[in-house]
């Protein structure tokens, strides 16, 4: 999955950072701390904004584990409050609830 940047000027600026990562003139600490304060951070969904993201798509549970690469089960605890998104699936929540499905899809 490609980066995501809070703006297309820090994904220019990132990239930037990366070249002088590689070339030796940035430190890997640095490169890290760069990556934190660039990526799109992953956000806290609640039950009813899961359910409003997939509701926005106009799709069924199923088609949105599809997209998420999970169960459908999962889904629906997610939606009930039974489990929290974690790991990619967060971040392709996230993603989601930004740009709409059609970015994670």
């Amino acid at each position: 999955m490609a980066k995501t940047y809070k703006s297309e000027a820090l994904a220019a600026l990132h990239e930037s950072m990366s070249d002088l990562h590689q070339a030796g003139a940035i430190d890997s600490k640095t490169m890290r701390e760069f990556d934190h304060a660039c990526l799109t951070p992953v956000m806290e969904l609640s039950p009813a904004a899961i359910r409003r993201i997939r509701a926005k798509a106009a799709v069924s549970q199923a088609v949105f584990a599809a997209h998420l690469n999970v169960t459908t089960g999962v889904v629906s605890k997610w939606e009930r409050g039974e489990k929290q998104p974690r790991g990619p699936a967060a971040k392709l929540l996230t993603l989601a609830a930004k740009n709409g499905i059609a970015a994670i899809a």
